[in-house]
């Protein structure tokens, strides 16, 4: 056979052989010739052009292909079975190469076999040898694979977990029981169909879930192993099922197939978790609640100080505390009318004492120092983002009072706008806080008190009769100082008891003169003026005895901060007169004669206990001045004193 025969032969074995067959350049990186069987596994058009690199079908085996191709062009031969080459459909082969040199050149000629068919034939091969071995070698095969499908159904079954498998379409091949128990779905109802399009088509939010952006289906393409801890699969019956899943990509002979997925039903994870989270909201509200109730009560302790029983037993308090005793222990609304200064927030306070909801606290709002726009929010609270500085939930007045009494002091002062709302919330206990839409409920009794007449308010459109009427279930009139004047001494002396321990400073002391001038004063500011003055006078005393001239004289009432008309001169005995009239000469003189009459009572003791001076309520100095102006003396008056 001459050598143009030799290579046509040659040339033929290559074509119809068998074996895939390829020559290659490893220098040029170029697939130079391929058989007709390279050509079916490679799934390479013979009328295609060889130009693309050679490289390219080698994926992530390039660098085992650098060094293959290394070792055959230096020892003309090589082999290896660690290559996978990707035909032109970008599907993975692995490989057994055969590489032999061709003659001097840099050419390669590759024999290529499929290691999957190679095993699925040997496999075969090995069944055909152990069938032949006789019947009984055949049966031992097939129970060694019933025993593993049995013990892998067992595994299957017991499992707690949900499991189910995938094919590279999204088609479900096996599911077990607890998938079953959790979906809903039999396993009928789910081999053969698409998971994704029956169970998992939606977010937990009702939008729809592209199967593009699904982890379990990424994990057919990208080959990695997918947990996500919170999402949700959807049940038979329309019921969103929070999961917890890990989707696991599966191989066959190097070649991605499918996925198996296995999901845990997390409903009771996640009501757990919502209880926690509610129990935690509860306990941090409480806090709230307390902190503020704490620092509302530690407000109203130091405001009210001196506010701890009514003084008086005059006709007025006596009815009052009757009209107490008569209310507090029912629940109903109590409207307190009077002039400021009067002590209705006292009246308040004693009808809480002596309510049922005592043990819980009384909740104070001055109505009248709100500002216009936080009235809502004041009254019933909001939540974090209602409007602009709400930067966490706060509860309201309502709220803090839950269980125990408000007291909606200056009650006239209140928008006419919101006054629907508070009718509301003492109508049917309810309210919802400022950006909330919560319904809340509530337990509270309503104290309000007023100076302001609301009969008037009502005909000028200014204040609701409904809510007028809601709130004076139980009227009270507190009443003005001067119209219990008898009372004064009572409450000069509790008062003036309270502010020596206030300011520290023991047995101060009123002269019985003294308390005369406070019982002639009309008391325009009522109780609080009283208190106000009684504690000045205390704070400027310097010999223990209070003085109150300045009241009677006309003077500016520094105690008050302001200046008292003119008072009306009152006698104490009897009925009251008409005011008199006294030139400046006439009321000298009545000073004069009142000051040898206090002389004579005295039996010329100017000084001291008993003296002229502490009779007459002023300073001894101020008596010795007087008695020099009038060429007084003192002395003359010890003769007249009776033996």
């Amino acid at each position: 056979m001459d050598e143009p025969e030799r290579h046509h032969a040659f040339a033929l074995m290559g074509g119809f052989s068998p074996l895939a067959m390829i020559l290659v350049d490893p220098f040029a990186d170029q697939l130079l010739a391929a058989n007709y069987a390279a050509c079916a596994l490679l799934n390479i058009d013979e009328a295609m052009p060889l130009e693309a690199p050679f490289s390219h079908r080698l994926g992530a085996s390039l660098s085992l292909w650098v060094s293959f191709t290394d070792e055959a062009l230096t020892h003309k031969a090589a082999w290896s079975d660690d290559l996978v080459m990707l035909d032109m459909l970008r599907q993975p082969y692995r490989v057994e190469v055969y590489a032999q040199r061709i003659d001097d050149s840099s050419q390669l000629l590759l024999t290529l076999i499929d290691r999957n068919k190679a095993e699925q034939r040997r496999a075969k091969a090995e069944l055909g040898r152990q069938h032949r071995q006789g019947e009984v070698g055949w049966q031992r095969v097939e129970q060694v694979f019933e025993r593993i499908e049995k013990q892998n159904q067992l595994i299957l079954g017991a499992a707690g977990e949900g499991i189910y498998g995938l094919d590279a379409e999204g088609k479900t091949t096996f599911v077990n029981p607890a998938a079953e128990r959790i979906l809903g779905w039999s396993t009928e109802d789910m081999v053969g169909h698409d998971a994704h399009l029956m169970f998992h088509h939606t977010h937990a939010d009702g939008s729809h879930f592209p199967v593009q952006q699904c982890p379990i289906h990424a994990s057919f393409s990208d080959g990695q192993v997918h947990h996500v801890d919170n999402e949700v699969f959807w049940h038979k019956n329309g019921e969103a099922i929070p999961v917890e899943y890990t989707s696991t990509p599966i191989f066959e002979m190097g070649r991605l197939v499918g996925a198996v997925v296995l999901f845990r039903d997390i409903r009771e994870r996640k009501r757990a978790e919502q209880q926690l989270r509610d129990a935690l909201a509860e306990v941090e509200s409480l806090k709230q609640r307390l902190e503020l109730e704490n620092e509302y009560l530690q407000e109203e302790i130091k405001a009210e100080l001196n506010h701890r029983d009514i003084v008086g037993n005059s006709p007025a308090v006596a009815k009052l505390i009757q009209q107490i005793e008569l209310v507090a222990p029912t629940s109903a609304n109590v409207l307190i009318s009077g002039e400021s200064g009067t002590g209705k927030e006292l009246i308040a306070r004693a009808i809480h004492a002596g309510s049922t909801r005592s043990d819980r606290p009384l909740i104070r709002v001055n109505c009248a120092a709100i500002p216009r726009d936080l009235f809502e929010s004041e009254f019933f609270g909001h939540v974090k983002g209602a409007f602009t500085g709400a930067v966490q939930d706060r509860p309201g007045r309502f709220e803090l009072a839950h269980g125990g009494t408000l007291f909606l002091d200056e009650v006239g002062e209140i928008p006419l706008e919101l006054q629907s709302k508070l009718l509301r919330v003492l109508q049917d206990q309810q309210f919802e806080r400022v950006g909330d839409n919560r319904t809340r409920e509530v337990d509270v009794r309503v104290i309000a008190a007023t100076n302001r007449e609301l009969r008037d308010m009502i005909d000028a459109g200014h204040f609701r009769e409904d809510l007028y009427f809601r709130l004076n279930v139980f009227p009270i009139d507190s009443v003005p100082l001067r119209k219990r004047i008898e009372d004064v001494p009572l409450l000069a002396r509790h008062f003036l008891q309270r502010a020596c321990l206030k300011f520290n400073k023991p047995g101060v002391r009123i002269p019985p003169a003294q308390l005369e001038i406070l019982q002639r004063y009309p008391w325009p500011g009522n109780i609080r003026e009283l208190e106000n003055i009684i504690e000045r006078q205390v704070i400027v005393t310097q010999d223990r005895r209070l003085m109150f001239d300045d009241l009677l004289s006309g003077e500016p009432s520094r105690s008050m901060g302001r200046a008292q008309p003119m008072p009306t001169l009152r006698h104490t005995s009897g009925e009251q007169s008409k005011a008199t009239l006294l030139t400046e000469q006439a009321l000298s003189q009545r000073r004069r004669a009142s000051t040898i009459a206090a002389l004579e009572q005295a039996r010329g003791k100017i000084s001291g206990a008993g003296g002229a001076a502490e009779l007459l309520g002023i300073k001894p100095t101020t008596l010795a001045s007087r008695l020099t102006k009038w060429g007084i003396d003192a002395r003359g008056f010890r003769k007249r004193a009776p033996h």
